[in-house]
C-alpha cells in the first residue's frame, strides 16, 4: 500500500511539474501589455497641442494593437502612458522625473511639443537610458551627444534652409519680382529661436535677403501695437511670424488688419504650427488668414487621406496637423523598432531605434526611417501649408501637395 502510494505520489509530482513547465511557456508566449509613454501639456496654454499629440498617439496604438501587436513578442499589444508636462519648462522636468520614477517598464515614450520642454524632458529620459522620440524642433535637442533621443522632426535650422528658397521662388513666380528685406517678429521659446537664429546667421544673406526688423517677445502678448507699427514704418517685402501661442498669431493679425498691413498687402510667413491650428478659426476670420504660410515640419498630406478621415470622424477636428500626424507615425517607429529589439526593454529599443533603416518614411515628410549618429532622422524634410479659402492645406513638397500654392495679392 505504501509502495502505491508513493508510486502515485511520485507519478503525481512529475505530472505536476510538467504542467507548471507548460504553464510557464504558455505564459511566456501570451500577449502582455508593452508600456508606451506620452509627456504632452494637457494643462495651461499649450493644452490644445497636447490633446491633438494624444488623438494621434491614441490611433497610431490601436492600428497597431488591430493589425496584430508586435508580433516579435507574441502579439503583445502596446498601452500608452499618458503624462501631463505643463507648461513651463520646469513642470516639464518634474513631469518627467515623474514619468522614469513611476512608470519603470516603459519602453520608448514621445512628446514634449515646445522645444523648450523637450530639452528639459530628455535631460531626464537621457539618464534613465529612456528612448525619447520627439517632433520638436530646436537643433539643441540633439546637439547633446545624447544616446537616447530622436528627431523626427527636421531640426529648425534645417527647416528654414529648406524653407527660404522655395519661399522666395514662389514670391519671384507669383509677383515677378524677387524679396529683398524681412522682418522677423519671433517668441522666446526654443524652436523659434533656432528658427531665427539660423536665418540670422547666413542663412538670409546665403538668399540676398536684408534684415530690416528684428523683434523678439516673450509668450503671450498683451498687445501687439509697436510690434506692428515696426513692420508698417519699415515696409519689408516679407515677415517671419514666430509665434507659439495661438492668442499671439491671433492678436498680430488682428493689428496688422487694422494698420492696413493685412490680407497680404505684407506676405506673412510662419514657422510652426501655431498658425494653422484648428482654433484660429474661433477667433480669426478666414479672410484675414487667407494666404498666410507656415513651415512645419509634417501635416496631413497626400497618402493620409484615410487618417484624416478618421481624425475628422472620431475627435471632430477639421484637419490633421503636425501634433497629430507625427506622434501617430512616432508609435509607428516605437512599433518596429520593438519588433526588432524583439524583447520589450528600453536598452534594446534604444539600440534597435539607432541602426534601425526601415525604408522610405509614410507619416512624416521625405527621408527614411533611419536616424543618424546625432539622432537626427535622415533625409527629414518639411512641408509648407498656407491658409486658403478657411483650410491651411500642404502645398509644398510638390508630391505631397493637396493644393497648388499662391502669393497673396498687394
Amino acid at each position: 500500500m505504501n509502495k502505491t502510494s508513493k508510486g502515485l505520489t511520485r507519478r503525481t509530482v512529475l505530472s505536476g511539474a510538467a504542467a507548471v513547465g507548460l504553464a510557464g511557456v504558455a505564459r511566456a508566449q501570451a500577449p502582455a501589455e508593452i508600456k508606451v509613454g506620452l509627456i504632452v501639456p494637457l494643462s495651461g496654454i499649450y493644452t490644445r497641442p497636447g490633446q491633438v499629440m494624444k488623438m494621434g498617439a491614441e490611433m497610431g496604438i490601436e492600428h497597431i494593437n488591430a493589425q496584430g501587436g508586435i508580433k516579435a513578442l507574441g502579439g503583445a499589444k502596446l498601452k500608452l502612458v499618458v503624462i501631463d508636462c505643463g507648461d513651463t519648462t520646469e513642470k516639464a522636468k518634474n513631469a518627467a522625473q515623474r514619468m522614469v520614477a513611476q512608470e519603470p517598464d516603459l519602453v520608448a515614450a514621445t512628446g514634449s511639443y515646445l522645444s523648450s520642454f523637450t530639452l528639459a524632458v530628455t535631460e531626464v529620459t537621457e539618464r534613465a537610458n529612456l528612448p525619447m522620440l520627439t517632433l520638436s524642433y530646436s537643433d539643441l535637442i540633439t546637439e547633446r551627444g545624447f544616446k537616447y533621443v530622436f528627431q523626427t522632426a527636421a531640426t529648425a535650422g534645417s527647416q528654414a534652409k529648406q524653407a527660404l528658397p522655395q519661399l522666395i521662388k514662389l514670391a519671384e513666380t507669383a509677383s515677378g519680382k524677387r524679396p529683398k528685406t524681412v522682418a522677423i517678429l519671433t517668441d522666446n521659446t526654443g524652436a523659434s529661436i533656432a528658427s531665427a537664429k539660423a536665418m540670422r546667421e547666413g542663412l538670409l544673406a546665403e538668399n540676398q535677403l536684408q534684415l530690416i526688423v528684428d523683434e523678439t517677445f516673450t509668450p503671450p502678448l498683451a498687445d501687439a501695437t509697436s510690434l506692428v507699427q515696426k513692420i508698417r514704418s519699415a515696409k519689408p517685402d516679407l515677415l517671419f511670424f514666430l509665434p507659439t501661442v495661438i492668442s499671439d498669431a491671433k492678436l498680430l493679425l488682428e493689428k496688422m488688419n487694422e494698420f492696413g498691413l493685412g490680407q497680404g498687402k505684407v506676405p506673412t510667413i510662419s514657422f510652426g504650427i501655431a498658425i494653422a491650428e484648428p482654433d484660429m478659426l474661433q477667433t480669426v476670420s478666414p479672410e484675414l488668414l487667407q494666404g498666410v504660410l507656415t513651415c512645419v515640419a509634417s501635416w496631413g498630406a497626400k497618402g493620409h487621406e484615410a487618417l484624416i478621415a478618421e481624425l475628422k470622424t472620431r475627435y471632430k477636428e477639421p484637419w490633421m496637423t503636425q501634433n497629430a500626424i507625427s506622434t501617430y507615425g512616432d508609435m509607428w517607429v516605437i512599433k518596429d523598432a520593438l519588433e526588432k529589439a524583439g524583447k520589450a526593454d528600453r536598452v534594446a529599443v534604444g539600440e534597435a531605434l539607432r541602426t534601425m533603416d526601415a525604408g522610405p518614411s509614410k507619416y512624416y515628410p521625405l527621408g527614411e526611417i533611419k536616424f543618424d549618429e546625432k539622432g537626427r532622422r535622415v533625409g527629414a524634410g518639411m512641408t509648407i501649408v498656407q491658409w486658403q479659402s478657411g483650410v491651411p492645406v500642404t502645398v509644398f513638397p510638390p508630391q505631397l501637395a493637396l493644393a497648388q500654392p499662391f502669393w497673396p495679392k498687394n
